[in-house]
């Protein structure tokens, strides 16, 4: 049985991240970014720590089986409550798990709706598409999302 944790980024060694993130199939769902070195994922970390301490949010790497697999969370985006799951792609299968546990979270929080923001080079979601109240595009840091509106049940 697959066992996923959920550990605070502090945690995790940052060296850890640095191949997930620059991993190509990881990378091509995300908006552009320079490759990951010691630095500069030391204070992409850093910038998650400081969003896990906003109140309604938080960031959390996932390890599965003890391994590091991605990380997810409830972060503060242009005044928006977004959901984010970045998977290593050998882990996809597992996100609409961690999905339902996010959103667990956000409604501990008391958040009443959540954002999911997908580069529009990304399929649409027919699951998303389903539970969502609306779909829409959005432009923000120079790209083009599809952002999918969620009711927090």
């Amino acid at each position: 049985m697959t066992k996923i944790e959920y550990m605070a980024f502090g945690e995790v060694a940052a060296s850890e991240f640095i191949p997930l993130l620059n991993k190509n199939k990881v990378r091509k769902h995300l908006i552009n970014h320079e490759l990951f070195d010691a630095d500069s994922v030391e204070r992409w970390i850093d910038e998650k720590v400081e969003l896990d301490a906003i109140e309604g949010c938080k960031v959390r790497a996932i390890l599965v089986d003890t391994h590091l697999a991605g990380w997810c969370g409830i972060q503060l985006e242009q005044g928006m409550h977004e959901i984010a799951i970045v998977l290593d792609d050998v882990y996809w299968g597992l996100g609409i798990q961690i999905f339902n546990e996010v959103m667990t979270w956000a409604k501990r929080f008391g958040h009443e709706t959540v954002f999911i923001h997908f580069l529009d080079t990304r399929p649409e979601y027919r699951f998303l598409r389903k539970i969502a109240t609306r779909v829409f595009a959005s432009e923000f840091l120079g790209n083009t999302f599809t952002t999918y509106e969620v009711r927090v049940q």
